[in-house]
């Protein structure tokens, strides 16, 4: 049953992610989520248009302007009845299509953006294997941030600055690190509203993690030791694999502006993957345990190999489960 269960769901993760961006745009993530919540018994909020302006979640608003398809921030929680601990907090990148906004993507490197959302599909199947197989006692918030990344005379530009939700202000350099911006409003949101025990995003973030690690490892990041070593365990345990990249202060000192408080990407590409992890760092509360997982090297099979076929792989989906599951 326990096998099957995770079949079911990691499948779930790996449909969404093929589903092509004419179809699987912001509302029909929104409408799997509710079908999720309804099937296996989840709460669920969503917040689009003038709720996302209230909340102050500056960088869906963004991303999300210059599409027809709007964004939507979507909660998602798993509460067992004798629940008395604080909630694991996953936040996923779902940028359901990526054209890289008006830093455009070239050369070609615009096709397979559909699996740009593979971060928040494998974090609506974790939700699934947790909430109708695995059903912990630990509560579990999924917090999915959703929006595409198009191209109109809307569209944010480079030279913008933003202003998030905890007051950081952000000054843009490339509208293709757009993920970052989502995920922010995630990680504020997470501090901000959840109390959470610890907060794990997961995102297809950079294409420097592929250049260092390859397809082998997902990339991950921590400030909290207890709670990487418990990341390291649901990784042996799953067979997911994660390789820790350090986060210091010299790297967050890489992402500061002198216009604003940070910059979204440091132009001189110098430690990429880690410019990502040291961006997101800016939006967690000090004194709050935080992972980064990088999957944008191993969220995709690129032939047929062991239980998959080329193409999406659910990669994630157990590792999180798994994580929130054993955390005590």
């Amino acid at each position: 049953k326990r096998g099957l269960g995770m079949a079911e769901a990691m499948n779930l993760s790996r449909d969404l992610s093929i589903t092509p961006p004419n179809i699987a745009h912001t509302d029909y993530i929104a409408e799997q989520a509710e079908k999720l919540a309804k099937d296996a018994g989840l709460s669920i909020t969503m917040m689009r248009g003038e709720k996302l302006e209230k909340e102050k979640l500056g960088g869906h608003i963004n991303v999300g302007k210059a599409s027809e398809h709007l964004p939507v921030f979507i909660r998602l929680e798993y509460k067992p009845k004798a629940a008395k601990v604080k909630p694991v907090v996953f936040v996923g990148k779902t940028m359901t299509y990526d054209t890289g906004g008006l830093s455009l993507k070239i050369s070609g490197s615009m096709v397979g953006m559909k699996q740009d959302k593979d971060g928040g599909c494998a974090v609506i199947g974790a939700m699934h294997l947790i909430a109708k197989t695995l059903k912990p006692d630990v509560p579990v918030v999924a917090l999915l941030c959703v929006a595409e990344n198009s191209v109109s005379d809307e569209a944010y530009r480079p030279d913008d600055i933003l202003t998030f939700r905890n007051g950081v202000t952000v000054e843009v350099t490339n509208t293709d690190a757009e993920g970052r911006l989502v995920l922010a409003d995630g990680l504020c949101w997470a501090c901000d509203k959840e109390d959470p025990a610890v907060i794990v995003d997961i995102a297809t973030l950079t294409g420097g993690v592929v250049t260092a690690l390859g397809k082998v490892f997902a990339g991950g990041f921590g400030n909290d030791e207890a709670s990487y070593k418990a990341m390291d365990r649901a990784s042996a345990a799953s067979g997911e694999r994660v390789w820790r990249l350090p986060l210091h202060d010299e790297y967050r000192d890489m992402m500061k502006s002198p216009v604003a408080d940070i910059l979204n990407s440091n132009p001189n590409r110098q430690a990429h993957p880690i410019q990502g992890a040291a961006f997101l760092s800016y939006f967690v509360k000090e004194g709050t345990p935080w992972i980064h997982l990088d999957i944008a090297g191993v969220h995709n099979a690129e032939k047929d190999s062991g239980p998959f076929i080329k193409g999406p792989n659910g990669f994630g989906v157990r590792l999180l489960a798994e994580f929130a599951a054993s955390w005590k």
